[in-house]
């Protein structure tokens, strides 16, 4: 059961939220690096490659997840907007938890295995459901 009038709602919050939770972990990450280790607040390299392996990989978690979470965002709440709902309600909290285990397992490492997970986890049910639901909402515009 959702605090939000439907899935599709509840999906775009928790989309919002997660990316703002990547976005925090790595201020904080850097913010611990500049405050503890003296490192000098505009040195970053906005790629993370200057980082230790996990500092590098919450860098990458973050610009996936901002990469992607625009073209959800937009579908759904163009879902919302039309009314069309019922078409992303099915699989939007899917799609949530798609984005988040993607995130996560980048996180966790980048072997080759990590790597083939988190294409899968991507590629398949993330972009799949996105182009499915563009058709979809498309053919309720003709």
């Amino acid at each position: 059961m959702s605090i939000f009038a439907n899935q599709t709602e509840t999906a775009i919050i928790g989309l919002v939220l997660w990316t703002l939770s990547l976005l925090v972990a790595l201020a904080s990450y850097r913010s611990l690096l500049t405050l503890v280790a003296g490192r000098p607040a505009n040195s970053f390299a906005p790629t993370g490659l200057d980082l230790q392996p996990f500092g590098q990989r919450l860098t990458r978690a973050h610009a996936n997840t901002y990469e992607f979470v625009p073209f959800a965002l937009a579908v759904l709440i163009l879902a919302v907007a039309m009314d069309l709902s019922t078409i992303t309600d099915g699989l939007a909290l899917w799609l949530l938890a798609f984005r988040i285990g993607q995130s996560l397992t980048h996180l966790i490492s980048t072997s080759n295995t990590a790597v083939i997970i988190r294409f899968v986890v991507f590629f398949i049910p993330q972009i799949v459901i996105l182009g499915w639901w563009c058709v979809e909402l498309g053919k309720a515009l003709i």
